[in-house]
């Protein structure tokens, strides 16, 4: 399989799964609580999951799978498909419309590609570090560098991170930052970032299937993304180059 042809199925099962995921949810769901308050998961985070994992079985059947829902198939050529079904499951809960369906396809520890589908404007990211990121078929404008101090940083650490070591260091690198902000959804978060709307992602303990789809995106639209120690914990740092670097050596110098 070609490149391209990888991200056109993408591409497609991400419309699929975000346009079964918002039917459901017109249609009425409940939500159950996984690990706090702000981390649940609905019946269409599960139809959406098996979806893609259906297709990819008949259209991919070598490639491996891991998704945020439970699926996890070892493949036979050290490709592996992550997925997140519905990423910001809180705001779609809550009826907002920062949520979106994410994949991205990793061969060993290659970062392929990525696709992104944000049902709440029709509109479908597709890109990678080989693959110019592009949206609806249009080419995105790549990144203008800036530094931290005239970056908006958006994050997901909740208010009880916000003490200790941890919080310490997150005050140390959003307060060089020009404004913050807290949206809930990581993709398209990371999808702000590529479109120029917003400048850093910045978060700790981040999942694959959190980080990969959104990584890929930004790498091919000129951003980068880093992992640094600090505060006894993993960051996840991306966006453009020089926000980046300050945002990473803030975190890691009391």
């Amino acid at each position: 399989m070609t490149l391209e042809q990888d991200a056109v199925l993408a591409a497609r099962l991400m419309h699929d799964a975000g346009a079964l995921a918002h039917r459901m949810r017109a249609a009425g769901l409940d939500a159950e609580t996984k690990t706090s308050i702000s981390d649940v998961v609905t019946a269409a985070d599960h139809a959406a999951e098996r979806l893609v994992v259906d297709a990819l079985a008949a259209e991919r059947p070598d490639d491996g799978v891991l998704g945020e829902e439970g699926a996890n198939r070892v493949g036979a050529n050290g490709r592996t498909w992550v997925i997140d079904p519905v990423d910001g499951t809180y705001n779609f809960v809550a009826g907002l419309d920062w949520w979106c369906s994410a994949l991205a396809l990793t061969d060993g520890d290659d970062l392929v590609l990525g696709a992104i589908h944000h049902p709440a404007t029709g509109r479908t990211f597709v890109g990678g570090p080989d693959l110019p990121s592009r949206v609806d078929g249009t080419a995105l404008v790549p990144l203008a560098d800036r530094p931290l101090s005239e970056s908006c940083v958006t994050t997901y650490l909740h208010p009880p991170h916000y003490g200790g070591e941890v919080g310490a260091a997150f005050g140390r690198m959003v307060g060089q930052a020009a404004t913050l902000r807290m949206l809930g959804s990581g993709s398209m978060d990371a999808m702000a970032v590529a479109e120029g709307r917003l400048h850093v992602v910045c978060q700790h303990s981040v999942p694959p299937w959190d980080e990969l789809p959104g990584a890929a995106i930004l790498r091919g639209v000129g951003g980068v993304t880093r992992h640094v120690q600090a505060a006894g914990v993993d960051w996840y740092v991306a966006g453009v180059p020089t926000a980046v670097d300050e945002a990473c050596a803030a975190l890691t110098n009391p």
